[in-house]
């Protein structure tokens, strides 16, 4: 393998991982979640996953990358050459995810720049409408919101630099900076806000125990769903980030060591997420109920009212918060991107710099039509479709090409070779048996949800999405770069 593509230290390598681990759900989802699904009740399932799901197939992707060290459509082309059409569905389908995360990542970039004079104003929900994400109003489709247009063109920018670069010089340099930089201002914000009056308000919270819904099926789907998607599994982010690493590597240590990195940073973000809500709550006597939210209206709406009250202090912990979430944004775009720069680097044959710049103009197009009036609206009606549809059915496609199609038991001394944390029978079975049928049930509770209340304009989008992905996966797999 040449030079560019291979880790230069075991360190850039779980920097990189972190850093496309730990991103926006990890900041303005996570805590949602705890609270609306049984408070401290939800670490039980949420553990649970992390044991059953996260680490065991991570360490599958891990030692399908690092025994393959091949591209991701070359992998299971070299496992069937008919499986190389999947590949490229899961790969355009996660090149989809990045278009329109780009798009969240303007949002913030726009915050950032109004944090500092606290431009949003007292109405900061009609701010988010007007300026920054749009609405669901479908007569606004024509017209661009233009602090979302040029905001996006610029984190593409900022993505291109990177990733056009090699792979030590680019993604390896940014995540050894952005990560511990993410981590430390992360630190700060959450240490003073344990130190609000009211505080301990949002902890109760967050933490008071529901146990009667423990035995509540969506809490544990809800704790499955954080962990596959806060870890990015299944998005050739890992295996392709594992076909890197050099001989000697300690695979399942790694893993171990990107879950433990993960998981702590969107426990401990909870808590601050959390004491900054009970500080509102107790500040103006609104009860936490109303105030407690997921996403964009916690993020751009909840929080700049926080921010409007909190006088001195507020003018510094926001421009400090939209930037930590800004880190944590590029250093996951640049993972997003990467599987689909790999494979596409090997397909045609092309320089890295040839693909990443093809790639991204051809991406920031896309993402400008997610920067009409109508913005918030189409990426999250596009984010529900490919995710719940899309992605977790090829997630769980992989789990069973991986240990039925492929010979799984040769991956074992491989991936067992230089770790201290070894794996047996026990996590074979657990992804040979146990995760293909709960990741198809998850999928089909998944489909149910989403077809159930889609209207037309939502169903247009589907199947354009689909038309889009099924073909441009025949063009690509049909090419022959000999």
């Amino acid at each position: 393998m040449a030079e560019k593509n291979q880790w230069n230290s075991q360190l850039s390598f779980l920097f990189a991982m972190i850093g496309a681990a730990v991103g926006l759900g990890n900041i303005w989802r996570f805590s949602y979640v705890v609270y609306s699904n049984g408070g401290g009740t939800f670490f039980i399932p949420y553990l649970v996953a992390i044991a059953i799901l996260g680490i065991p197939f991570l360490i599958l992707e891990y030692g399908i990358g690092f025994s393959f060290k091949d591209s991701f459509s070359n992998v299971l082309k070299r496992i069937n050459p008919k499986l190389e059409f999947i590949s490229w569905i899961l790969l355009l389908l996660v090149f989809i995810v990045l278009i329109y995360y780009m798009v969240i990542l303007s949002w913030d970039l726009a915050y950032l720049g109004s944090s500092f004079s606290f431009s949003w104003g007292n109405d900061v929900a009609l701010y988010f409408v007007k300026n920054v994400g749009g609405s669901s109003n479908l007569s606004n489709l024509g017209s661009f919101i233009i602090p979302t247009t040029i905001g996006a063109i610029i984190i593409w920018i900022i993505v291109w630099f990177v990733s056009h670069r090699n792979l030590n010089d680019g993604i390896g340099l940014v995540s050894r900076i952005l990560i511990p930089a993410l981590f430390i201002i992360m630190i700060g914000i959450v240490l003073y806000a344990l130190t609000l009056p009211g505080a301990n308000i949002g902890i109760q919270t967050l933490l008071q125990p529901d146990w009667s819904k423990l035995f509540d099926i969506n809490i544990w789907l809800a704790a499955f769903s954080q962990i596959l998607f806060s870890l990015s599994m299944g998005q050739a982010i890992a295996l392709t980030y594992a076909s890197y690493l050099p001989e000697g590597s300690r695979l399942n240590d790694n893993v171990l060591l990107v879950v433990l990195a993960n998981s702590s940073f969107e426990v401990f973000t909870a808590f601050g997420i959390f004491s900054i809500l009970g500080f509102m709550s107790f500040s103006t006597g609104t009860p936490m109920v109303q105030l407690v939210s997921e996403g964009t209206g916690l993020i751009f709406v909840v929080f700049p009212m926080i921010f409007n009250i909190m006088g001195f202090v507020g003018h510094i912990l926001a421009p400090f918060l939209f930037l930590a979430i800004l880190f944590a944004g590029i250093t996951s775009a640049v993972a997003i991107f990467e599987p689909m720069v790999n494979s596409t680097e090997d397909k045609l044959n092309w320089s890295r710099k040839k693909t990443v710049t093809l790639l991204s103009v051809v991406g920031c197009i896309f993402s400008l039509l997610f920067t009409t009036g109508i913005s918030s609206y189409l990426v999250g009606v596009v984010d529900g479709f490919v995710n719940e549809f899309g992605i977790l059915l090829l997630i769980a496609i992989q789990c069973i090409i991986f240990t039925w199609i492929y010979d799984v038991d040769s991956l074992i001394p491989v991936i067992n070779e230089n770790s201290r944390f070894k794996v047996g029978a026990l996590w074979k079975n657990i992804i040979k048996y146990v995760l293909p049928c709960f990741l198809m049930g998850m999928w089909l509770i998944g489909v149910y949800n989403l077809f159930s209340q889609v209207d037309s304009f939502e169903a247009i989008v589907y199947v354009v999405i689909m038309v889009l992905v099924l073909v441009f996966s025949g063009i690509l797999t049909k090419i022959n770069s000999d």
